[in-house]
């Protein structure tokens, strides 16, 4: 059929590291909780629709903070909703995600100017590795943090820090078609 089925049926082998299966299974199967506090919960719920199907990326989203590997924080985030921000974060198994999606959750929007009620950014309670701009950003820009996020997973290694697969992944290309060809040129050489 592709050219994967022919490489397996012709040497009966395939080679990798640990590394990668594991990755490969991680960010082929992120199961996020959508914690909507605003309106950008709408762009996140027409997202999971069927107009953008997120389970073709193997996005399905969870209810449960503890079957959930990435949290979706869409909104704005009040003193008083930080603190069970927070108390969900802590629920999530490791590795876990963070995305910001929204002006609001990413620095408070708005309604910070006008409120002593707003938190600045939902970085000042639990850690965040992506942020998605807009108010409300479009769906196709979430699938974009979503996209930076299953990124972020492919250059994770065991024993590497998430600040060192960080800066790993500022430094490399998002294009993986390199990879891919190199990986073609070493199965032709061998």
């Amino acid at each position: 059929m592709g050219l994967l089925d022919a490489r397996i049926t012709k040497h009966n082998a395939l080679v990798t590291s640990v590394d990668n299966v594991m990755n490969w299974a991680r960010l082929s199967s992120l199961w996020p909780m959508g914690f909507g506090l605003a309106c950008c919960a709408i762009e996140m719920m027409a997202t999971n629709a069927s107009n953008y199907d997120l389970e073709r990326f193997g996005i399905f989203p969870r209810a449960s903070p503890r079957q959930s590997d990435l949290m979706i924080v869409a909104g704005t985030v009040t003193m008083k909703m930080a603190e069970r921000v927070v108390r969900l974060y802590e629920q999530m198994p490791e590795p876990r995600y963070v995305l910001s999606m929204g002006s609001c959750s990413n620095c408070g929007g708005p309604y910070w100017h006008h409120g002593y009620h707003v938190l600045k950014g939902v970085d000042r309670v639990i850690p965040v590795d992506v942020y998605v701009p807009g108010c409300p950003p479009r769906p196709e820009a979430l699938i974009g943090g979503l996209m930076k996020i299953q990124e972020l997973i492919r250059m994770e290694q065991i024993g590497i820090s998430r600040a060192d697969a960080l800066k790993k992944l500022e430094e490399k290309s998002a294009d993986p078609r390199p990879l891919i060809e190199v990986a073609r040129q070493g199965v032709k050489a061998s």
